[in-house]
């Protein structure tokens, strides 16, 4: 495994339309890639399943999108060390997240990078979530706008993070973003002690199956276009050109009043890592996974940010 600095981004595929929805009870869509495992479909939605250490099924968007607002209906799963995540993610690493922990079902953890920094692990926030997200399925929103960002369960606002206060803006995600959702085990016992203890514990997979299930996906695009690229090294919203549409940056409206229980960690959330097919191999992965946070942000920070490409 390393990595490799790419003199530019490549475009990235655009949503065309200012709204998109799947509906997974139906079966698969040809608008998802699956990049680790194997995803099933059933009447209770994609399911994506951990049956032994190794598996990590995880499925993205094959577009991406520029602010807007994300909806998923969902059912997380059970499992001591079982992560079931659900996180927008961009080729600069800027990154919005709900991850629920299979240990605890009352609760559900939001969670954002900007630019790939983990220099500091003070952003999640953990929701009360009822009745239980494992027997119950919930609303999970994201609405993102280039001012804040704001994370709903079952319609209320739990958490808004304003520009600003992401260390004046340059941590606040703001480049395109793709979806990606899938299911991973923090408490597999190659894990180093930190991810172990921040997932809830070591996993016993005899206690398994564990499965996540995913009812429906729907997002509303305020940016339609053919791609986005970026122009410059800033890692600015501003910089992006879209071809064949432009960027809105805002639907117009005022953040509602938010509730949560911060917490600090010691091990990264988030689960773009998954997208290899040899994810659980945490250890080496979560050590890269620092690098490639460490390159990036002082890449941007000096100014001269290119992509960063695992391999």
């Amino acid at each position: 495994m390393s990595l490799t600095l790419v003199a530019s981004c490549p475009p990235d595929k655009a949503l065309s339309s200012s709204s998109y929805s799947v509906d997974f009870t139906q079966g698969k869509s040809d608008d998802w890639t699956v990049t680790a495992g194997s995803v099933s479909y059933d009447s209770n939605g994609a399911a994506f399943t951990i049956k032994e250490s190794g598996d990590a099924p995880t499925i993205e968007t094959s577009f991406y999108f520029l602010f807007g607002q994300v909806e998923i209906l969902l059912r997380s799963a059970p499992g001591t060390g079982i992560v079931s995540s659900v996180v927008l993610e961009s080729d600069d690493l800027d990154e919005i997240d709900w991850e629920w922990l299979g240990g605890n079902s009352a609760q559900v953890e939001s969670n954002y990078f900007g630019k790939g920094n983990t220099t500091s692990y003070d952003r999640a926030v953990y929701h009360a979530v009822s009745p239980d997200t494992q027997n119950n399925v919930h609303n999970y929103t994201i609405l993102w706008t280039s001012e804040y960002t704001t994370w709903f369960i079952d319609s209320v606002a739990v958490r808004t993070l304003n520009y600003a206060d992401a260390v004046g803006g340059s941590n606040y995600p703001q480049t395109p973003m793709r979806l990606k959702i899938g299911i991973w085990a923090g408490g597999d016992s190659s894990n180093d002690q930190g991810t172990i203890g921040w997932a809830g514990g070591t996993t016993d997979y005899s206690d398994g199956p564990f499965t996540f299930y995913v009812q429906s996906v729907s997002i509303v695009n305020y940016s339609p276009a053919t791609s986005y690229s970026y122009s410059d090294t800033t890692g600015s919203w501003r910089s992006i050109d879209v071809e064949g549409g432009e960027a809105n940056s805002n639907e117009g409206g005022v953040a509602t009043s938010t509730s949560g229980t911060a917490a600090s960690t010691t091990t990264r959330s988030g689960m773009w890592w998954t997208a290899s097919a040899n994810a659980v191999k945490a250890a080496s992965r979560a050590s890269l996974d620092n690098e490639v946070g460490t390159w990036q942000f002082l890449l941007v920070t000096l100014g001269l940010f290119v992509c960063l490409a695992v391999t």
